[in-house]
């Protein structure tokens, strides 16, 4: 016991200050894109490039949809004018669809609407976390979460081991064919009311998988989600913040 005692005292506080502070982001993280619409030539190049077609020109300004990029940012690479480039912002999740076009209007992270959610998850969340084909990196940035250096529980986040104890299911990956059938029982295990984040590109619109034979080219198909978070993968910050939000957390 007294060598705990001791252990505890070396070691000290070892949680960082997010959400209250903003995150320590590494020099090479990428962003939400940020558009200049009155620098867009309409010349497509940033379309060509990109291998998820998130960027979408059409005869108009470029609209990035970060629902399908891979924030590998070849747009803000190859554009002549400057018109695109990539931020550090790091709040990228998203309740609706639409939200997340990028389309050089000024951004502001939505706030919850959706008022049966607060009532029940408002306080606390129990998240049962579906792999669904996924290669790893959005479940991997998620377990950090449960690390001392995040810890999500201080929120009453928590990951439960069964869906049936779950008020959400959390997706990952594109939805492959082998792993339809254990998302979907895995969802109809679940008590109601029961709600869907989809984590990462893929979960969002297949990624760089969308289009393949094997796979659904992302959860929308199958179950609605009320929590789309960008990236491939998500930064242990932006997901967090996104869930945060969800809940109506004030920070």
């Amino acid at each position: 016991m007294w060598n705990s005692l001791k252990a505890r005292l070396f070691q000290g506080y070892r949680t960082g200050k997010f959400p209250y502070t903003a995150p320590v982001l590494p020099d090479h993280f990428s962003g939400r894109p940020e558009i200049a619409v009155d620098k867009c030539s309409q010349c497509g190049k940033c379309a060509e490039v990109c291998p998820t077609a998130a960027a979408i020109v059409n005869g108009k300004p470029v609209v990035i949809d970060t629902g399908k990029c891979l924030f590998c940012g070849k747009c803000a690479e190859v554009c002549p004018e400057n018109a695109v480039t990539i931020s550090k912002e790091y709040r990228l999740a998203a309740m609706t669809r639409e939200n997340l076009l990028v389309t050089g209007s000024s951004y502001l992270p939505e706030r919850p609407t959706d008022r049966e959610f607060l009532r029940f998850c408002g306080k606390s969340l129990k998240i049962r976390q579906v792999s669904a084909g996924g290669c790893a990196a959005c479940e991997l940035d998620f377990n950090v979460l449960n690390t001392l250096a995040w810890d999500m529980g201080r929120f009453g986040i928590q990951v439960v081991a069964s869906p049936r104890h779950a008020d959400c299911i959390l997706v990952t990956g594109p939805v492959s064919e082998n792993m339809l059938l254990a998302l979907k029982k895995s969802y109809d295990a679940a008590p109601r009311p029961v709600w869907v984040i989809a984590c990462g590109t893929c979960a969002i619109s297949g990624g760089i998988y969308a289009g393949s034979e094997v796979c659904h080219d992302g959860v929308e198909k199958i179950l609605k989600p009320d929590l789309y978070v960008p990236g491939c993968p998500p930064h242990p910050a932006t997901l967090l913040e996104g869930i945060l939000r969800l809940m109506d957390k004030k920070f």
